[in-house]
């Protein structure tokens, strides 16, 4: 019996003792034993910035301009060559010849081409600014365009294209880079850039006051196609109070911000009774939109 005990006893303590030395060698192996943190937490996964990383400011289009590449310009153009051609004289594809486009009435000009209606009742010409925006988000800028190709995100394609068409029967100067602030000056308060698709969407709530599609009807609120640059309560037909009637002025997108802020600040008399905008990139957005239409 007591020799028994023993075996028993015996094959005990040896199981123990080589569960122990398996844990052992296996904490070495796997470092599962150790208290401190792993050397690299986690996987770092390519084109994702650090938390916290900054992107730093993009240069304005005036300063990519200035450094520009027309031959750059024409190697970013061959996203466009399926449906459009540069060269004088050329014909008219899925879109118009762009011969000479740079200084032209925006929608215009383009013998036995027919643009959209969104986009030929645009106005103004093709400048740098409004190229610039055009070329970043066509819908955005002309809303209904036939143009269906999503635009170009990279400001300084964008430059080099500009430089490019404005080579092809244009020049027009160059706008000037907008002066680098004096050291030690405070920083100047960053521009809100405005995104028109986000404007149609914020737009819905005026909507039940305002129609804004051409030659439509006032409501409650004015028509407000083409507000941009009209003079300010001067919408045909429309009776506005005393208080806007006497403001004068155009309506640019500095005096429209201030409006849509909190239009009774503006003319304490109006007869909107829309409280206002909070939101700074709200009433940029709405502003985009109503430029765009």
């Amino acid at each position: 019996m007591s020799g028994r005990f023993n075996t028993i006893a015996g094959w005990v303590l040896g199981s123990g003792i080589v569960a122990l030395g398996l844990a052992s060698l296996s904490g070495h192996y796997f470092r599962a034993d150790k208290e401190g943190r792993p050397e690299t937490m986690g996987y770092s996964i390519a084109g994702v910035s650090a938390e916290g990383a900054g992107a730093a400011a993009e240069p304005s289009i005036e300063a990519l301009l200035a450094k520009a590449d027309p031959a750059k310009g024409e190697q970013v153009f061959q996203k466009c060559a399926a449906c459009h051609t540069a060269t004088q004289g050329g014909a008219n594809g899925v879109g118009p010849n762009l011969y000479g486009v740079m200084g032209e009435e925006i929608g215009k000009g383009r013998a036995g081409f027919a643009f959209s209606a969104a986009l030929s009742g645009k106005g103004g010409k093709w400048d740098f600014a409004s190229m610039n925006d055009w070329l970043k988000n066509p819908r955005g800028f002309a809303d209904g365009t036939k143009m269906t190709f999503a635009g170009l995100e990279s400001a300084e394609d964008r430059a080099n294209v500009m430089v490019y068409l404005n080579k092809l029967g244009s020049n027009l100067p160059l706008p000037a880079v907008p002066a680098a602030p004096a050291a030690g000056a405070a920083p100047a308060a960053v521009a809100v850039v405005g995104d028109a698709a986000k404007g149609q969407t914020a737009f819905a709530k005026c909507a039940a006051c305002h129609t804004i599609t051409p030659g439509g009807a006032n409501g409650v609120g004015p028509n407000l196609a083409k507000v941009v640059g009209r003079d300010v309560a001067k919408a045909a037909g429309f009776s506005y109070s005393a208080d806007l009637a006497k403001l004068g002025g155009k309506w640019d997108e500095a005096l429209l911000d201030k409006w849509l802020t909190s239009p009774r600040a503006m003319a304490s008399g109006t007869k909107m009774t829309f409280a206002g905008i909070e939101n700074p990139q709200e009433r940029a957005d709405i502003i985009a939109y109503l430029k765009a239409n």
